[in-house]
């Protein structure tokens, strides 16, 4: 095959199940919405379950399912009869999985999930099939080509299955009121939960970390606090420890262009007297967002007293991951 026709073999693949797609847009019909409140009614788990390629599709159902506010897990039909059966609940709402409707190993277990009183619902090829008879709800996907020109790998059928899964999970997800900030919940090591959970607080120098001289203190003595903090810049507070000024290593590079006494000169004819602050609890993010708005490299944290508890600058951020 020359390189155009791996080309045109990819594109037919795309039409093939693009058209699987569409065919099984009119058959997202009552029964969806059963199913969809046969969950949401539901005070237990979603337990996915399928086998081979179904299989497959139906750990990233259950994946897709937990992550946007539907608790669930995927549980193996064949290991389900030797054990696993022992994870369903009365209480869960089973989802099994088959093109045909027909997998031996889904049908030698609902006779138990329903014992179990678990509510099953189907997903299958078409409704005239043994699983779908058996089920509380029954979804068809249609039977559309495959697009292996074999018809034998499953191709279009497991697009179709995955993309109902989608269907589910994202009705679901809008019928909770789910939100960005619930999402980050349980991605909280990925870069999203980093960005929606991490507060300033959590990554903020505090304490004796802070870098802090009295108004009235030399430019010397500021920079040797700046040294010893490690955090190119120092907050500058009056008598009743309230903030007056920043001063910073660009400062620094200000004074020396001025040729100041850095050992007479007081720090507060120097420092930044409106410098960036931000209340302890904002999202790191939105502090960094500040910062980059103002194009500077560090932020103060400052209580309702305007004392300051915290600073935080450039490195602090990459460390936490929220850049």
């Amino acid at each position: 095959m020359s390189e155009r026709d791996f080309i045109a073999s990819g594109q037919r693949v795309l039409a093939v199940e693009l058209a699987a797609l569409e065919a099984m847009r009119p058959l997202l019909d009552e029964a969806f919405g059963r199913a969809c409140e046969l969950i949401m009614a539901s005070t237990g788990r979603v337990v996915v379950t399928g086998m081979g390629k179904s299989g497959h599709i139906g750990k990233k159902m259950a994946a897709t399912f937990a992550s946007t506010g539907t608790p669930a897990f995927f549980m193996h039909p064949g290991e389900a009869s030797h054990g696993d059966l022992g994870m369903v609940t009365p209480h869960d709402v089973v989802i099994a999985i088959s093109n045909s409707g027909e997998a031996h190993e889904i049908l030698g277990i609902i006779p138990v999930i329903k014992r179990l009183r678990a509510k099953l619902i189907t997903i299958t090829a078409l409704p005239a099939c043994s699983m779908a008879q058996l089920a509380d709800v029954a979804l068809t996907i249609g039977k559309s080509p495959e697009a292996c020109p074999l018809g034998l790998a499953p191709t279009s059928s497991t697009t179709s299955t995955l993309v109902l899964g989608d269907a589910l999970a994202v009705a679901l997800l809008e019928a909770r009121g789910f939100t960005a900030e619930d999402f980050a919940l349980s991605h909280p090591g990925g870069a999203l939960g980093r960005r929606l959970l991490l507060r300033v607080d959590d990554i903020m120098h505090k304490g004796d970390e802070v870098p802090m001289v009295s108004v009235g203190t030399s430019i010397r003595d500021a920079l040797l606090e700046i040294t010893r903090k490690g955090l190119g810049m120092t907050t500058v507070v009056d008598a009743d420890g309230r903030l007056a000024g920043l001063y910073t290593d660009g400062d620094l590079r200000r004074s020396i262009d001025q040729n100041l006494d850095i050992k007479n000169t007081p720090i507060e004819q120097v420092m930044t007297p409106n410098c960036l602050t931000v209340r302890a609890g904002i999202l790191a993010a939105e502090a960094l967002a500040e910062m980059d708005a103002r194009r500077i490299n560090g932020v103060v944290v400052v209580d309702p007293e305007h004392r300051p508890v915290g600073a935080v600058n450039m490195h602090g951020f990459l460390r936490a991951g929220v850049v």
